[in-house]
């Protein structure tokens, strides 16, 4: 009796247990939330080159820039080196350059030459000095002045030469060559042969060089022309030597003669 009790004492919980009244609702777990992806920190901006400041404190370069600002060249300089991933190169004179410039002058291009003139001295691209021995191996390097106006670069031995088919000039140092400018001082104003043409004026003679005065007469040479015009050495010494011989032989026979007169 007992034992059934309990018996229908279990049937009745767990009849109660699987009744929808009763059964206890387990909610799903919630879903975990997916981590999310850092996203990467934006590159730096590459710092903006003033090229106005960099050539006034490296200078003197004021002719230079004076002809960049005049003409305008100095806003599409400046646009390149700061807003495009080619970067630029610009071969800067120095104000004792243009000095020199006597023939041909600037003074008598037209406004557009002159912009020409300034364009052709810069490169579409960042070149650094190592850069100059590969583009040395090309014939023609396409400026800023766009067209005919090219220059011939050439690597000596590590100093590097620059043809504008007016004039050679040469790298003298660098004023600033990191990407994405580059600016590189030059001992000549780089002149076109487009504006120019091909009549290039010949290089200047050598000076002449100094004649030298002949050499003092030495004491050597004078003595041997005293020796040259004494009597002995004269035409006439073989008879001044007869004579002398002659007068010795002549007191001999005296001598002699008057020896044997006294012995008799």
């Amino acid at each position: 009796m007992k034992f059934s009790m309990i018996f229908l004492v279990s049937n009745i919980l767990l009849l109660l247990s699987s009744s929808p009244a009763f059964a206890k609702t387990v909610s799903p777990p919630a879903p975990i939330a997916p981590t999310p992806t850092p996203t990467p920190a934006p590159a730096p901006a590459p710092d903006y080159v003033n090229l106005t400041e960099l050539l006034d404190v490296a200078g003197p370069f004021h002719t230079f820039l004076g002809y960049l600002e005049s003409t305008k060249v100095l806003d599409t300089f400046q646009n390149q080196a700061n807003n495009t991933e080619e970067g630029i190169t610009i071969f800067v004179p120095k104000d004792t350059a243009f000095n020199s410039l006597k023939k041909p002058s600037l003074s008598k291009l037209k406004d557009d030459q002159i912009k020409q003139v300034i364009l052709f001295h810069a490169l579409p691209h960042f070149y650094s000095l190592s850069d100059f021995k590969n583009l040395s191996q090309t014939s023609l390097t396409p400026t800023f002045a766009g067209g005919d106006y090219t220059l011939n670069f050439t690597d000596d031995s590590g100093t590097i030469r620059i043809n504008s088919g007016w004039s050679i000039t040469k790298v003298t140092s660098a004023v600033h060559a990191t990407n994405p400018v580059a600016i590189y001082q030059v001992d000549k104003v780089l002149l076109p042969e487009a504006i120019f043409g091909t009549d290039i004026p010949p290089a200047p003679a050598p000076a002449p060089t100094p004649e030298i005065a002949p050499a003092a007469d030495s004491p050597t040479e004078k003595s041997a022309d005293s020796k040259s015009s004494s009597p002995s050495s004269s035409p006439d010494g073989s008879s001044a030597y007869k004579l002398v011989s002659y007068g010795i032989w002549s007191n001999i026979v005296l001598a002699s003669c008057g020896l044997v007169m006294m012995l008799l």
